[in-house]
């Protein structure tokens, strides 16, 4: 496994040591034909019917797994910025809609500098489809004070809707909201390959399910992202907009 010296630099900031291997992920959920998903998800013309039971923070979709202590370490660019991301998923939960969802803290460093620091909020239903129910997110100065919020959410609030960020089997072609309030989250995407190559300092992969993302607020730019059974996001590239890539370089626990 390569390592980049982002990687050191990471392990100090979250406190963690490297994991040797894949970990075992337990049990996956598979989907049911008692899951029936809205073609496009939530949003102005559909209002999902949250039931708290039928979820749990306990996100073991095999293709995006968030085992609590685990801590992805993500390395690219922005523009010509050198990138450094920090997906921590944590031991905590938070109460949102009713649902019991699993917090990851997500950091993002410029050139070293902390300059976006967000705490997203998962769970899984009992189909082991993964839905995204809100964020907290500040951008952030110089000096490390709060810019600006713009983007957070949490859904039952003031008209957001949880959305559908991962099906427990993707469809290929089916589009999703992943977040809904309108003029702050808009983000969707749909899957369009299952057997897409990922190359990533953390591993080469040939059948990686490869995503397209998009946002009614920001219509000229395009994302692609890859995801591989048992670990997760590998890759996350503009493929029109401005320059930006993520790629794993490391999995710490």
């Amino acid at each position: 496994m390569k390592r980049l010296g982002a990687v050191a630099v990471a392990a100090v900031l979250v406190g963690v040591t490297p994991i040797v291997g894949v970990p075992a992920w337990g049990s996956l959920a598979s989907a049911s034909s008692t899951c029936r998903l809205p073609t496009y998800g939530p949003g102005s013309s559909y209002h999902p019917t949250i039931r708290p039971k039928d979820f749990s923070p306990h996100v073991t979709n095999r293709w995006y797994p968030l085992a609590a202590g685990t801590t992805y370490v993500y390395a690219g660019v922005e523009g010509k910025a050198k990138a450094l991301d920090v997906y921590a998923v944590s031991r905590h939960t938070k109460k949102i809609d009713g649902v019991v969802t699993r917090m990851v803290n997500d950091r993002l460093f410029l050139n070293g500098r902390l300059v976006e620091r967000t705490t997203d909020y998962y769970a899984q239903d009992r189909c082991g489809n993964v839905w995204y129910f809100g964020e907290d997110t500040a951008e952030l100065d110089s000096h490390g004070r709060g810019l600006n919020t713009e983007g957070s959410f949490h859904a039952g609030i003031d008209g957001a809707e949880p959305g559908v960020y991962m099906q427990a089997n993707p469809q290929l072609g089916r589009k999703f909201r992943q977040e809904w309030l309108k003029g702050e989250a808009e983000d969707q995407y749909r899957a369009v390959s299952r057997t897409a190559k990922a190359r990533a300092p953390y591993g080469c992969f040939t059948h990686a399910l490869r995503t397209e993302e998009t946002s009614a607020l920001e219509p000229g730019i395009l994302d692609n992202k890859y995801y591989v059974k048992g670990i997760g996001e590998i890759i996350e590239t503009t493929v029109k907009g401005p320059v930006e890539t993520l790629k794993l370089v490391d999995v710490l626990r």
